[in-house]
């Protein structure tokens, strides 16, 4: 598992929000990785249940980088 290359840098309830946050992640220099179980995603317009959940992943050198952003994001 330490050969990963990315790090999970939050879980969105939202996929239009993870959309927007990886957006922003990007135009900032950060890759970004979505993740969401494609029952959810595509049959389901859920957006409390897990099914629901978007994972966010960066690469990991960039992880504080994402987080300062993040941060600055969510506020």
């Amino acid at each position: 598992m330490d050969d990963m290359k990315y790090e999970m840098l939050t879980e969105l309830t939202s996929r239009l929000e993870a959309d927007l946050l990886e957006s922003y992640l990007e135009a900032n220099g950060v890759d970004v990785e979505l993740f969401q179980e494609s029952v959810g995603h595509n049959a389901f317009p859920v957006t409390n249940e897990s099914l629901g959940l978007v994972q966010v992943f960066v690469p990991k050198e960039k992880i504080k980088q994402a987080q300062k952003l993040l941060n600055s994001f969510q506020e």
